[in-house]
């Protein structure tokens, strides 16, 4: 499996994407090529290879009417998010290229009218529908089909702050968009002064990243580096891509592990709080019995919760319980891919969790709820259901 893995330690921005799957061996011609089946004309594309703090990346040049434009900040062809959809749908690119850049501006769209308080319909890009932003989600698309990429990993987000100069007039940065978009994903907050993450940046990654973390097990492939427009004294502002290998036929992953002991809280309460942290987005929680100082018998907590949910998950621990503080680590975690299915028996529908290997199924696990449910409602054994649910899967 082909792993890319989006190392931000400087951000992402669209032209620094583009810069960066073509440095990391994405045919320029070939893009051209491909962006030639948009009707959009009246620019030029092409990249040069520059430094930043001695690191040599690939910086993605955009001319549009015979002039120099600078990305994300221009407003040429503004447009309504259904002119840019019906413009990527009627082109000649494959299906996968257009659902991925439409997912990508529908995510915008939905970002820029919650900001400014309209209908998405009513959103008007005036930095984002320029034709240099389109060529920058359509290239990006482009280039992960390309590249031939199956999963896409992507660092935590650094933040800038500062103001920034905007169709809208003056705007903080990060810009209200970017922060939009940015929900739900882990970021981090830096001293520079200027946008590191953009809205079209912001957009792509959000879109196309399945996890915020730390680099996957993989072995490295190749190495590319998409280079910003702005030069930081404090770092290089430049995109790192690095596609590789999954090294394992296992899917990995890290997880944050989080626990705490409670010696004087009353059992009842255990109920109400596993609910909770269920419902926050707990991927499992657990109680174990210990023994605690002074000879106490107690309950070790233990709760597994992706990045993107750990504050929540801590913050519901530390109201819910007696408990004055929480233990917190990652752990790797190597499983098999999973795939949820409904499958007709003659007792009735049975969602079905397949655990994979590649396409090999390895697992067949109905769900619980379902077959108690269809074992009351039909009065049979529980194990008749479950046997209703294999017997689908077995060769005939």
């Amino acid at each position: 499996m082909k792993i890319a893995y989006f190392d931000c330690f400087s951000g992402i921005s669209g032209d620094m994407t583009l810069g960066a799957l073509v440095d990391v061996g994405l045919n320029p011609e070939f893009l051209k090529d491909e962006l030639a089946k948009l009707s959009l004309d009246g620019y030029k594309i092409s990249f040069d290879k520059i430094q930043k703090h001695g690191i040599t990346g690939t910086k993605a040049n955009i001319r549009l009417d015979n002039h120099d434009h600078q990305h994300d900040h221009g407003n040429h062809h503004g447009r309504h998010l259904s002119d840019i959809i019906k413009l990527i749908s009627e082109s000649q690119l494959s299906e996968d290229i257009k659902t991925r850049a439409k997912q990508i501006f529908l995510k915008l769209g939905e970002a820029e009218a919650k900001v400014h308080d309209v209908d998405i319909e009513e959103v008007h890009f005036h930095e984002v529908g320029a034709v240099d932003s389109i060529l920058d989600i359509v290239g990006a698309s482009i280039g992960i089909s390309a590249l031939e990429i199956d999963k896409i990993y992507s660092s935590p987000l650094p933040l800038g702050q500062g103001f920034v100069q905007s169709s809208h007039g003056i705007i903080p940065v990060p810009a209200p968009a970017t922060v939009e978009l940015l929900k739900g994903i882990p970021t981090k907050r830096t001293d520079i002064h200027g946008e590191l993450v953009t809205p079209t940046g912001a957009a792509i990654i959000s879109t196309i990243a399945e996890g915020f973390g730390s680099m996957p097990g993989m072995v490295i492939d190749n190495v590319g580096y998409g280079a910003g427009t702005k030069d930081f004294a404090e770092q290089p502002n430049l995109l790192r891509v690095i596609i590789g290998t999954a090294k394992s036929i296992y899917e990995d992953d890290t997880i944050n592990v989080v626990e705490t002991n409670i010696d004087d809280m009353s059992p009842q309460i255990y109920d109400l709080l596993m609910d909770k942290l269920f419902a926050i987005g707990a991927l499992d929680v657990f109680l174990t019995p210990i023994l605690m100082k002074k000879n106490r018998p107690a309950i070790k907590l233990t709760v597994l919760v992706e990045s993107i949910k750990l504050q929540e998950v801590c913050a519901c621990i530390l109201s819910e319980t007696t408990t004055m503080g929480v233990r917190i680590y990652e752990a790797n975690r190597k499983k098999l891919s999973r795939e949820m299915i409904v499958v007709e028996t003659e007792y009735g529908k049975v969602n079905v969790k397949l655990g994979k290997i590649g396409d090999d199924i390895i697992k067949i696990l109905p769900e619980y709820d379902d077959c108690k449910r269809l074992s009351e409602k039909n009065n049979v054994p529980i194990m008749k259901i479950h046997q209703a649910v294999l017997k689908v899967f077995s060769p005939q």
